[in-house]
């Protein structure tokens, strides 16, 4: 093995991509620089989802998360149509701030609706018709008529965008047909196809408790079958073992022969992809399929992609019938109108979303939650789904109690701190909300650092367990050396007590009023001195 090659924890060599070359140095071989390096598992291909994080350490593969320790999967980050919200929003502000509306109103709010969905890259014919069902709805007798008509729009448009996105739940995989269930990756090389099928595998395996067998089918790219051994291991699932020279058919067939005669439920097959549609490709699917009559044809789509994701999902639906569509990316900063798009043009249902590397960050797509962030509606279902899945009960419960007793120190606080990390950014969390479209647009303003509750942490595990259960002691010297410990500086350790401080005297205010005095005073009892009288103190907060 030459020396330029990096080992991870399975053995398997890294390729290091893009670099410049550079003269040997000694003890290296020329040649060893100038051979072309295969593209393996964590060197993503420009624009694909496929992993770019944190290597597998020594010792073996990571093993997955339980449900309960898993990142959250109702995605309070970063929203493919943040900018599409946003405008959109804005629309619908003012028409709720007029009283009657006339139908020049109306024809000039769903002028701007469409210009929005265009700009966000949704397919013209698309658009037209979304508009066109909107218009006949919204200028009946019954809305303008109405004593809230600019409600009433935004209503028929949440309901029309709802049915443009498939209509109310998600539409789940197919999982009835006899085991083991073939299911059949397709898309586009760089659309996220291979992280994909890593992902659905450890879902089916988590979540419905499935044996799942992997199988890669492309010949094409190099080390593509070693990648989906390594994402399958990641995953703790098996994958078929590579024998040299089989066509992607023969591998298929040896897939279903290998999952019948060992009892999987799942097949996931992973099909080449090509940098265009081409006949070849088409063809070789179109083999695939033939040869193993999949539940599942599922076409993976780079939700950044704009109008080119629709033009391969109408070709890959021509020629296959795609029964679902997985839209990754989906937590991107790109204009995202493809998903607007999919099920208009092609029929077939989003079924699931990619909501970033990690092998967890798959989600079931429902459309009503999409469009409700859409419009700045909010996903409150979500959010409680989130707070589910992130939130420990146990842990929860016991600082509740602490709370109700009064007590609460900095280890409190980072159990705290720690829930709300996992819970996802503060932003993110307000665009689950109905209503808080403006406070967080005044936080992104703002410009908050996201790792700041990473540095709180950090500050408080740099103290010792006297320091986290007494603050008081906290002096001077113990400050610098709790600065330097954490990486951080005197005046974040005094923020983070001073906000310990805060939340203490409110803690201590709620357990002296109880619930009586609460109802009786209303949360301004909880305030400082000076804010319950609307005085805000300087340099604090919104």
């Amino acid at each position: 093995m030459h020396s330029r090659a990096r080992i991870a924890g399975d053995g398997i060599p890294r390729a290091r991509l893009g670099r410049a070359s550079r003269a040997a140095r000694p003890g290296e071989d020329r040649a060893d620089l100038d051979r072309p390096r295969p593209r393996l598992a964590y060197a993503p291909h420009p624009g694909s989802s496929r992993p770019s994080g944190p290597r597998p350490q020594s010792g073996g593969p990571v093993a997955p998360r339980s449900l309960a320790q898993r990142r959250d999967l109702s995605w309070s980050g970063p929203f493919v149509f943040e900018a599409l919200s946003d405008k959109l929003s804005g629309v619908f502000d003012r028409l709720r701030t007029r009283g009657a509306l006339s139908e020049t109103d109306v024809g000039e709010a769903l002028r701007e609706v469409r210009l929005a969905l265009l700009d966000a890259d949704v397919a013209l014919p698309v658009v037209r018709d979304f508009i066109a069902k909107v218009r006949e709805r919204a200028l009946s007798t019954e809305v303008l008529g109405s004593v809230t008509p600019g409600q009433q729009i935004v209503k028929i448009v949440n309901d029309v965008m709802v049915a443009e996105l498939g209509g109310e739940g998600a539409v789940p995989l197919n999982l009835n047909a006899a085991a083991p269930i073939p299911m059949l990756m397709v898309g586009l090389q760089g659309s996220g196809k291979t992280t994909t099928a890593g992902k659905i595998a450890l879902r089916l395996k988590e979540r419905v408790r499935k044996r799942v067998l992997l199988a890669s089918l492309d010949t094409q790219r190099p080390a593509a079958q070693l990648q989906l051994a390594q994402l399958g291991e990641r995953a703790g699932v098996p994958s078929l073992p590579i024998v040299a020279g089989q066509t992607p058919v023969q591998i298929a067939l040896r897939a279903m022969e290998t999952g019948r005669r060992e009892g999987f439920d799942v097949v996931i097959l992973d099909t080449a992809g090509r940098l265009s549609i081409d006949e070849a490709l088409m063809e070789e699917v179109k083999a695939i399929r033939t040869a193993t009559n999949p539940a599942e044809t599922l076409l993976v789509v780079d939700a950044m992609t704009g109008q080119d994701a629709v033009n391969t999902a109408r070709a890959f639906h021509e020629a296959l019938g795609i029964t679902g569509i997985v839209l990754t990316r989906m937590d991107g900063d790109a204009r995202g109108g493809a998903a607007l798009s999919m099920r208009a043009v092609t029929g077939a249902p989003i079924k699931l979303m990619g909501l970033g590397e990690k092998l967890d960050a798959l989600e079931e797509f429902h459309p009503e939650r999409v469009a409700g962030r859409i419009l700045g509606m909010g996903d409150i279902v979500g959010l409680v789904e989130k707070a589910g899945e992130t939130i420990d009960q146990d842990e929860a419960e016991k600082l509740a109690a602490k709370m109700a007793r009064g007590k609460f120190d900095l280890e409190d606080l980072a159990a705290q701190l720690r829930q709300i990390g996992r819970m996802g950014s503060l932003s993110g969390i307000l665009g689950m909300l109905p209503g808080m479209g403006k406070v967080k647009a005044q936080l992104d303003d703002a410009k908050l650092d996201p790792k700041i509750l990473k540095r709180q942490e950090a500050i408080i595990s740099s103290m010792t367990p006297k320091e986290r259960r007494a603050p008081d002691i906290i002096k001077a010297s113990r400050k610098k050396r709790i600065a330097s410990g954490s990486g951080t500086t005197v005046q974040d350790v005094n923020k983070l007590l001073k906000q310990f401080d805060d939340m203490s005297a409110m803690m201590k205010r709620m357990n002296k009023l109880g619930q009586k005095g609460l109802m009786r005073h209303g949360l301004s009892a909880l305030l400082p001195k000076g804010m319950a009288q609307g005085n805000r103190p300087p340099g604090r907060g919104f």
